[in-house]
């Protein structure tokens, strides 16, 4: 056994004879407040997932827990871990329950016997080598192994409501340059490799497919998709999460439509048929399909057996009722045969229509259509400005509403049915509408155009999008009868944005969520100052969005990098200045800014980022997989392919708070950087290899690649308690603690690195200085990885670091004799590095060095920067544009100023200085 790994398990055994952690005493924990991130409780009874961290030491794997609302009701709870501290005490826990408007105020998570509520359903699976069939007590859902379907069947009471779900990817070969060309086209359905159940109860069942779309003909099989399907007890929605990877060759391979379609089974005769998309807030478009109205305006009901005759009165009739308000309001009318001849005599006069869509071209305007047949035209039905995402079909006895969330804000997007008149319904959802022009991802340009000029890298063939990915989440509500407008309502909210429980700000803070962070704080002029800034700068970019129109499929959730304040645009076509990328920790930004406020604004810009950072700038298989691109016009257009863009810390808070799977997923696939890195030097352009420097398998600079690649590594040690991530970090460490230089070792931070073993070699004696390497979240990986480990050689050389960042390398080597030298704070770089040794050390020079940086910087005691509107015609249309706007320094800035009032906060002056 390694001798340190020894000495710390030795000591660790010792202080476990004197001390005994809280989970082992059966001390209890104070129970945890959760909050409804939106501020509301769901519309309609709910699954839910969440997360919730711990205290080291506090909780172990095992506990149990009851979740109570403020009236003192039980509730069904289901949990997991999510995440380990060293001592295998849990660090994050994920948790499921049920939920809905009636569980009001703020929930509490305690310790205690996890129960299920008398009365509550759970989930059932049953499997079989064909079939998993899910029963939640209000649904059953038969999952096949293999095949086409995704879904078999969902079933209420015995009847089938939607059948054949599956995926569709409609091909375009080559592009239509101008509207005198065409282009073949070719269907791809999806095609099932792999099932796999991941929960399987009591409260929440999460079943995984894996598989290809494959061509009708056979002949080709290509975009690999991942598809989540959750189910919860006693409920009937069924959320899924559905992932494409884009494998196919951008200059031929243009997607037309990509899509998911079920088979809704119509047993009703056509008047009790129903349609319905909705539209934005609470609008809904909702009609039969073959509406009972006619020149009279309404539809009066007589039984074909009564003996009342018609009057004379054309139009009119003596008896009946009028049943066109109960068939508008998706209640039941009578069936053809129930009628006199004159009510069958119009039934088989009027129109019947089959065919309904909605198109969402662009992120300002939709449209609903409806035609009889196909031999007929498109009947211009409705229009709004951003539809919600929702479309029912169904008849009196059952049916189907499937909702896509972000659906306007990821155009072009729409949802049809077709065939609606006959026995079988087809309900479509569209996340690429085969209504817009084909999907593009080529570059945007044939030429390179430099660093010097626009900032930008491009490489040969490194400009391609074959390994990227997008992520969409639907939820599917199978129905009993049509339901009510004001339940369809609910169902678009709740895929809209679902409803999600949350720590409160200050427990977060209390168990280091995350590391190191400020609480909002205004009690003094200066700090309400610092929070008016730090407020300022998160709405430019809360409102950026609609004003620049950041929507799209492959573009939403991104920021720009730079602002052009004469064309009063970001640099939208300007090389390496146009989408931000991740690039100086804009997520880590938008996160902690949550983290201290709990606003739930900022999360939902935070998750939006989170799902295209995660997907679309990263690679996820291929050549390279596990990397990810530098800001360019187009998302995966820079040459520059790093683990600090695809790094996993910049996914961990998505997946802690909501436990989501796919983002799961997507941070273990990063464990692939490092060894990508052999074929991918990150600075093989600016620092050429020397012939000497061969012998390794590779270099990197410790920040920003070593930091991220630890990162990934510690996120995995965290996941899974392997030890041999752990043991990959202390490799790198060790070789750092013995090289004369420690940190500040080569020039740019540049070293040999074997990514089989992890271990780091010294390529020179110079004093390394590189500005890159602790500002794209590298700090505050080391910040939080450092109150995991017990390595006490990394501990002193990363405290000298940030002692001693642009110290002469003459005082470099007295100091590690001494320890002692820059004392006075005269090296230390920034505000995060200073705020940390004076954390460790007590000694005030750093304080104030901290202090100071957080008073003359942006975030101090300065007045906010000025807003300006902008008018047509300097403008297309009217904004409000901040002046001096910049990505980096406000994802910078923001973090400095969060981390530091973390540190330092209760030292800053009262009074703002002038």
């Amino acid at each position: 056994m390694d001798k340190r790994y020894f000495s710390h398990f030795f000591i660790s055994a010792c202080i476990a004879c004197f001390t005994t952690p809280s989970f082992l005493s059966g001390a209890q924990i104070e129970p945890v407040p959760l909050v409804w991130l939106d501020g509301e409780e769901p519309p309609n009874p709910s699954g839910i997932s969440w997360g919730v961290p711990w205290s080291h030491g506090t909780v172990q794997k095992t506990q149990s827990f009851t979740l109570t609302s403020s009236d003192g009701r039980n509730l069904p709870i289901q949990t997991w871990p999510l995440a380990y501290w060293s001592d295998g005490s849990l660090k994050w826990s994920g948790f499921s329950t049920v939920a809905d408007s009636n569980i009001t105020g703020p929930l509490k998570l305690s310790f205690g016997s996890s129960t299920i509520p008398d009365g509550t359903s759970t989930v059932q699976i049953t499997e079989n080598n064909n079939t998993i069939e899910i029963n939640t007590g209000q649904i059953q859902c038969r999952i096949p192994r293999q095949g086409a379907f995704l879904i078999d069947s969902i079933t209420i009471n015995g009847l089938a409501v939607a059948e054949k779900g599956h995926l569709v990817c409609i091909l375009q070969h080559g592009r239509n340059e101008d509207v005198y060309q065409t282009q073949q086209v070719e269907k791809f359905v999806s095609s099932i490799k792999k099932v796999t159940v991941e929960q399987s109860g009591p409260v929440r069942a999460v079943v995984k497919l894996e598989g290809m779309h494959k061509s009708e003909s056979q002949s080709r099989e290509w975009l690999p998709f991942y598809v989540r399907l959750y189910f919860y007890a006693g409920q009937t929605p069924i959320r899924m999460v559905h992932s494409i990877v884009f494998d196919g060759d951008e200059k031929q391979d243009f997607i037309r439509g990509l899509g998911v379609v079920f088979s809704v089974p119509m047993r009703e005769q056509i008047q009790n048929r129903h349609v319905r998309f909705s539209g934005e807030d609470n609008g809904l478009w909702s009609e039969p399909i073959q509406p009972l109205i006619g020149r009279d305006g309404r539809f009066i009901a007589r039984p074909f057996n009564s003996a009342a005759q018609p009057n004379q009165v054309r139009g009119r009739q003596s008896q009946g009722v009028d049943v066109y308000p109960d068939q508008i309001n998706g209640k039941r009318v009578p069936n053809k045969e129930e009628l006199d001849s004159r009510g069958q005599n119009l039934l088989e006069k009027w129109a019947v229509w089959d065919d309904f869509r909605l198109l969402q071209p662009n992120a300002d305007g939709f449209t609903i259509e409806k035609r009889t047949n196909p031999d007929s035209c498109w009947l211009p039905s409705g229009a709004g400005h951003r539809a919600s995402g929702l479309v029912f079909a169904g008849d009196v006895s059952g049916g189907l509403a499937a909702g896509l969330k972000d659906f306007w804000q990821s155009y072009p997007s729409s949802l049809e049915v077709r065939r609606a008149s006959s026995e079988s319904a087809e309900l479509r959802v569209w996340m690429w509408s085969p209504d817009a022009p084909a999907m593009d991802l080529r570059h945007y340009d044939t030429i390179a155009h430099g660093l010097e000029e626009v900032y930008e890298d491009v490489q040969e063939g490194l400009s391609t999008p074959n390994g990227i990915a997008r992520t969409n989440e639907l939820t599917l509500f199978p129905t009993v009868g049509v339901p009510s407008k004001e339940e369809t309502a609910a169902y678009s909210k709740i895929a809209g944005q679902p409803p999600l429980l949350v720590c409160t700000p200050k427990y977060l803070n209390s168990v280091q969520a995350f590391g190191i962070w400020g609480l909002e704080d205004r009690s003094t002029p200066v700090k309400r100052q610092i929070e008016e800034r730090l407020d300022a700068t998160l709405a430019t970019y809360l409102k950026a969005a609609e004003q620049y129109n950041w929507y799209g499929f492959w573009d939403y959730g991104d920021v720009m990098h730079s602002y052009d304040q004469l064309r009063h645009v970001w640099r939208y076509d300007l090389g390496g200045m146009a989408w931000d990328n991740s690039e100086l920790g804009t997520d880590m930004w938008l996160w902690y800014s949550f983290l201290r406020t709990g606003r739930a604004d900022i999360f939902r810009m935070a998750e939006a980022m989170t799902r295209h950072t995660g997907e679309v700038d990263c690679y996820h298989q291929g050549r390279l997989a596990g990397l990810g691109s530098r800001h360019n016009v187009r998302h995966w257009g820079c040459g520059a392919k790093e683990a600090r863009i695809s790094q996993a810390p910049y996914r961990r808070f998505y997946y802690y708070m909501t436990t989501d799977e796919r983002t799961g997923d997507i941070m273990r696939e990063m464990l692939q950087a490092d060894e990508r890195l052999v074929e991918f030097d990150p600075m093989r352009l600016a620092q050429p290899i020397a012939e000497a420097e061969k012998k390794y398998p590779t270099r990197l600079r410790l920040g920003p690649d070593w930091f991220a690649l630890a990162g990934n590594w510690m996120t995995e040690w965290e996941r899974t308690g392997d030890t041999k991530w752990r043991d990959k970090i202390y490799a790198g460490m060790d070789c750092i603690c013995k090289m004369p230089l420690g940190l500040r070792t080569g020039r740019n931070l540049v070293m040999g690195f074997d990514p089989k073993t992890g271990n780091l070699y010294q390529l020179s004696d110079e004093a390394g200085v590189y500005n890159l390497a602790t500002i794209m979240g590298g700090a505050e990986v080391i910040f939080e990885l450092n109150m995991m480990i017990d390595h006490e050689g990394w501990q002193k050389a990363w405290l000298q670091y940030c002692r001693l960042y642009n110290a002469p390398k003459e005082l470099l080597i007295k100091d590690m004799t001494t320890g002692q030298e820059g004392a006075d704070a005269s090296y230390a770089r920034d505000g995060r590095l200073a705020a940390y040794v004076y954390q460790k050390t007590g000694n005030e020079a750093f304080m104030r060095q901290a202090v100071n940086s957080l008073m003359r910087g942006p975030g101090g005691g300065r007045e906010n920067t000025a807003i300006r509107r902008i008018e047509g015609p300097d403008v297309l249309n009217d904004i409000e544009e901040g002046i001096g706007m910049n990505t980096n320094n406000a994802a910078q800035n923001g973090l400095t100023t969060i981390t530091v009032l973390g540190m330092v906060g209760d030292h800053l002056p009262e009074q703002p200085t002038r």
